[in-house]
């Protein structure tokens, strides 16, 4: 068998366990984006299904009609990545939460023939990180527009979110009242939505009062910690994937595997990292685009399986991040579709 990207779905679940009892009484959304960062979106959202996740955070409303269609009814799909009315129409359509940060989303949803069933509006506020958002001094006209929403019959104010920079402690305090004085807006114009939500991973772990009623929770359930932030052991996840190669051919001087930077290795990691050979660790000394040379060691033989980086290696994606200064995100995003994906657990 050639390289796979093996995905245990047992640390998976070990890890949305952790999740749940970390953020309780608050409820976890389980992001998916980018194919459930590279895991493959079926399998995930299934078992996450099946171990009581009931909200998910799918990005764009393409993924959100995905998993609809591969879960059914049942369960809460959180989309914030719109392109307009179309965007809009389809999300409505799908039943999916709809994260509107912009004055013309609103505008459109407004426009959009009647007769469907009521858009669940997640109305977000920008509490200072520019990332999408209604300004604060801008907000009495969202209000105003979703509250004509509402009362026409036409969307339900489900949510109100924000994102936080996670920067300091202080700015993150400050992003939080602007929060605060948001949701009071709200509910002095009579619009009290079900649920806020605030709080991604790292915060969702780090800080109490920022949990709300959802934590939006992505890369910390597939064990992906932060860079230069605890460690595995102290967040109390584990990586779930792990890219698995081949012994390609041996010789004197080298082994190679079959994989390279077309798979998701940065050329860059070259000399800096160590595989886990059935000899025990080795060296990477070069990444072409489709092998890795590697350190030899006895008793080599073309068909052994190497584990790369992850779950079941001698690094884990934070660890190649922090060595090319980017995060762990970015490492297991880089995983190519080519690569199979063997689910275990």
């Amino acid at each position: 068998m050639s390289a796979v990207y093996r995905v245990d779905l047992g640390a998976f679940a070990d890890n949305l366990r952790r999740i749940r009892e970390t953020v309780a009484p608050a409820e976890h959304m389980l992001v998916v984006k980018d194919d459930a960062y590279a895991h493959g979106l079926a399998a995930v959202v299934t078992r996450a299904r099946d171990e009581g996740v009931r909200w998910f955070g799918a990005f764009d409303v393409e993924t959100g009609v995905a998993v609809r269609e591969t879960l059914g009814p049942d369960v809460r799909i959180f989309v914030w990545l719109l392109g307009g009315a179309d965007d809009l129409a389809t999300g409505a359509a799908a039943g999916l939460d709809l994260g509107i940060g912009d004055q013309a989303l609103l505008d459109a949803l407004e426009a959009l023939p009647a007769g469907g069933p009521p858009a669940r509006v997640h109305l977000k506020i920008d509490t200072g990180l520019h990332r999408n958002g209604i300004r604060p001094e801008r907000w009495d006209a969202a209000l105003d527009t979703v509250a004509a929403l509402v009362a026409a019959g036409r969307a339900e104010l489900t949510g109100i979110w924000s994102h936080i920079s996670e920067a300091s402690d202080e700015d993150d305090d400050d992003a939080r009242a602007l929060f605060i004085a948001a949701r009071e807006a709200a509910a002095g114009r009579g619009l009290t939505p079900a649920v806020a939500h605030l709080a991604a991973s790292a915060a969702g772990f780090a800080r109490a009062p920022f949990r709300e009623d959802l934590v939006r929770i992505g890369a910390f359930s597939y064990g992906i910690r932060p860079a230069g932030g605890p460690s595995d052991v102290e967040l109390g996840i584990r990586p779930i994937g792990t890219v698995d190669a081949a012994v390609l051919d041996v010789a004197d001087t080298a082994v190679h595997l079959d994989v390279g930077s077309l798979h998701g290795l940065p050329q860059t990691l070259a000399g800096r990292f160590d595989v886990r050979t059935p000899a025990g660790p080795r060296r990477v000394r070069g990444i072409e685009p489709t092998r890795l040379v590697v350190d030899p060691w006895p008793g080599a033989q073309r068909g052994q399986r190497v584990a790369v980086f992850g779950g079941g290696a001698e690094v884990t994606a934070t660890d190649l991040a922090e060595l090319v200064d980017t995060i762990g995100e970015e490492i297991a995003l880089r995983v190519s579709p080519v690569l199979p994906r063997v689910y275990e657990g």
